[in-house]
């Protein structure tokens, strides 16, 4: 018969036997599995070579056993732990052609202990139990209840096999019993092997018993290191000990009565520790953590509103509402006690300055900042901290903030908090509820410190870019502030009161030695970078001041000055052309709007009508949201062909294709539906549609027009290429109040309801 196997390295099981072993290679996990789905039973043979890889039937033994699978456990770096009974032997015959797994053709081997004659079957029990007894009074170790069961077998065939389980020797002999098939020859291997083993032992005992006699030189002078440590402090030279000063630290520690009784019980325990043992490096090391803890320690913060509005005004540009909320927010928090306000979340595109934000609270209210970088972390012990038991243990992340700190009440920044994840070392994001829950921090349990901490006067800020990746349950414990894009004329304020200065010292420019013109800024913010932020703006502007500073380094008492004529020369050729919007009114092209992680884009869809057979073709590297979205614009605009003049049959006879240039770049959502609606309707009746028109919202098969979201960063774009009127949808319209005048001067917004107000507004009359 045919069973999934796998081969054992430096272990041999056999009837009767409970053992576990670990189990990583691919094709053992598969046969595992195999099994599992199976009758749980797997045949397992020893390898001759423990280091074979991926071993053939010559480098296996010919017996093996089929177990039954108890357990399976899952640990680190993809390794099973697997808990087996032994059932019975089976001869190895070969093996399937089976790629994905292992599989073995077995044969169960008969028995013939059922045939032996009486007397001599009963010999031969006496004969096992009479070696082992003899073993036992060599060893002395074993104990008195195996001896029992030993005694009390009658199954000379299970009496052989429990025999060698418990037998401490090396696998290679258990596994000659395993070979036996005869009940004589495995017989004789048992006695064999128990009355060698008793030699053995006889040997080593009287070697042992000589070396006893001798004291090694490193035993000397371990005693006498311990008995002059004793004179020494006898005598008060040794009075300031580790443990002394551990205490002496102790007492002068501000915390609560349950961490000074639990430290001083491990202080203790440290002290009749041997100073060169692992575990003494471990303790010193918990000893050092907790002692290093502010308890009870806090800095004083400033509750002045007016300085912390004029700190962030220093050191951001723009941001108006922004401010607002987080002058709310500390209000809040002053008017409150424990910290019980609520914890903000700062949303936004990447180099929009959520993370300096956050270290400009820190400085408005004069607290220690602390920044957490949870970006890729999916270990919970990160937040919580390994077991001290562990080797190389240490406190979780937010501990070693407060440790770092020095004090119990820092401003801890959460830094990207939509990148954490969780596998099977824990949920990380799960973690993080205990932290951010007022309910539940005020004793947050390290697992290190296996102390209640106090988190409660923590000023905690998170930071993430997008919303959709923080799971929710920990999104309802925070407050969202969105900080949102920047227009032009903020990048530009941005980089001529904070950024260019900023790179001038990092590059040891001074002041007068580098001088960039309005006009060069603006063609550097429009022509060299295409951000939400300014992030990549800054890189910029600092390679321009490196470029700066080799000439100025060359001639010390050179002024380098930057215009829009040589900005070319300092930079090289511009990265992107000004976007612009069509210069004349085309049928079948639409200019949409879109939202994407670095800010608002604007998208072209185009239509041609082809003879075919009522095909859609959808091109551009489009998502399965905006497919649908695409469907759901034919359909309506099928629904209303009758309208218009065009014949049923039509689309049966025609090929529609939408295309979304930039095909390499992925393209997802609902809110360019009523745009591939007006391109379809214009490519199908011929009417050309205005260049100077852009659109946003999700149609429905009625027609109407659902909210989107990502309206100021859509304007934005649209305020960039020139466009003049922007559709918007009706339940929008409200959205516009938060959007600032700079962005929308200049443009017609019209709130829309049905796409026949789309309609109206977008064909050429």
């Amino acid at each position: 018969m045919n069973m999934p196997a796998v081969a054992l390295r430096g272990l041999t099981i056999l009837p009767g036997m409970i053992a576990h072993f670990d189990v990583s290679r691919e094709r053992s996990l598969r046969a595992v599995e195999e099994a599992m789905e199976q009758d749980q039973k797997i045949y397992l043979v020893t390898q001759r070579n423990v280091d074979s890889e991926d071993p053939t039937q010559e480098d296996l033994y010919q017996m093996g056993i089929v177990a039954d699978i108890k357990q399976v456990v899952r640990l680190q770096n993809d390794v099973v732990r697997i808990l087996v009974d032994g059932i019975s032997r089976a001869a190895l015959l070969g093996f399937t052609g089976n790629e994905k797994y292992l599989e073995a053709e077995i044969c169960y081997c008969d028995s013939n202990a059922d045939s032996l004659p009486e007397d001599l079957r009963e010999a031969m029990l006496l004969g096992v139990r009479e070696a082992f007894h003899r073993y036992a009074a060599v060893v002395g170790k074993i104990s008195k209840e195996l001896i029992r069961q030993i005694d009390q077998y009658e199954d000379l065939e299970k009496l052989i096999d429990y025999v060698t389980n418990n037998l401490p020797v090396s696998y290679e002999l258990k596994q000659q019993v395993l070979e036996a098939e005869d009940i004589n020859d495995r017989y004789q291997v048992i006695v064999s092997l128990l009355l060698s083993q008793v030699e053995v032992i006889s040997i080593k005992n009287e070697l042992q018993k000589k070396v006893k006699v001798r004291v090694d030189k490193h035993q000397k002078e371990y005693v006498l290191r311990e008995q002059l440590g004793v004179i020494r402090e006898e005598l008060g030279e040794n009075a300031d000990s580790e443990a002394d000063e551990y205490e002496k630290k102790l007492s002068e520690l501000d915390a609560p009565d349950y961490v000074k009784e639990k430290t001083k019980k491990e202080i203790k325990r440290f002290r009749n520790m041997s100073s060169s043992s692992s575990e003494s490096t471990v303790e010193r090391g918990y000893i050092e953590t907790v002692l290093e803890l502010p308890w009870n320690r806090m800095s004083v913060d400033n509750k002045d509103l007016d300085h912390a509005a004029q700190v962030l005004d220093d050191d951001h540009y723009g941001l108006k509402d922004v401010k607002e909320r987080i002058l709310e927010f500390l209000a809040v928090r002053n008017l409150t006690s424990k910290g019980e306000s609520p914890i903000i979340c700062l949303v936004g595109p990447p180099g929009t300055g959520k993370t300096s934000i956050a270290r400009s609270i820190a400085s408005a209210l004069e607290k220690k900042y602390v920044r957490i970088s949870l970006g890729g972390v999916r270990d919970e012990a990160e937040i919580r901290g390994h077991r001290k038991t562990y080797i190389g243990a240490m406190p979780g992340r937010i501990v070693n903030g407060l440790r770092q700190a020095g004090v119990s009440n820092p401003l801890m920044l959460l830094d990207e908090i939509d990148k954490v994840s969780s596998d099977y070392k824990g949920d990380t994001s799960a973690a993080l509820l205990e932290v951010l829950d007022s309910e539940q921090n005020c004793r947050f349990r390290d697992h290190y410190i296996e102390m209640p901490v106090d988190l409660s006067e923590v000023l905690f800020i998170a930071t993430a870019n997008e919303v959709s990746g923080i799971p929710k349950p920990l999104l309802d414990r925070m407050e969202l502030i969105e900080v949102s894009s920047y227009t032009e004329n903020e990048k530009f304020h941005i980089a001529k009161e904070h950024l260019i200065e900023k790179q001038k010292s990092k590059n040891g420019i001074k002041k007068e030695q580098l001088t960039i013109t309005d006009g060069a800024l603006k063609d550097i913010i429009r022509l060299y970078t295409r951000e939400a932020g300014v992030r990549s703006l800054e890189r910029t502007i600092g390679k321009l001041c490196r470029k700066a500073a080799r000439e100025i380094f060359k001639d010390s008492e050179a002024a380098v000055k930057v215009t829009k004529t040589n900005l070319k020369t300092y930079l090289g050729n511009p990265k992107y052309s000004p976007e612009k919007k069509n210069d004349h009114a085309e049928v079948g092209i639409v200019r949409g709007l879109a939202w994407t992680s670095v800010g608002g884009v604007t998208l072209e869809v185009e239509v041609n009508v082809l003879p075919g057979k009522g095909e859609l073709v959808l091109t551009g590297k489009l998502g399965d949201v905006m497919k649908e979205s695409a469907q759901a614009a034919l359909s309506y605009v099928r629904s209303i062909s009758e309208e218009y003049g065009i014949d049923a049959e039509f689309y049966t006879k025609h090929d529609i294709h939408i295309h979304i240039p930039e095909g390499a770049v992925p393209k997802d959502g609902p809110s360019a539906g009523i745009t591939m609606a007006t391109a379809m309707l214009s490519a199908i009746t011929d009417r050309a549609v205005r260049a100077d028109v852009a659109m946003t919202g999700e149609i429905t098969l009625r027609g109407r027009v659902l909210p989107i979201g990502g309206l100021k960063e859509k304007l934005l774009a649209a305020k960039v290429i020139g466009i003049k009127t922007v559709c918007i949808p009706k339940d929008n319209e409200k959205d516009l109040e938060e959007i600032s005048k700079e962005i929308t001067d200049g443009m017609e917004i019209v709130p829309v309801e049905r796409f026949s107000q789309v309609e109206k507004i977008a064909f050429v009359k």
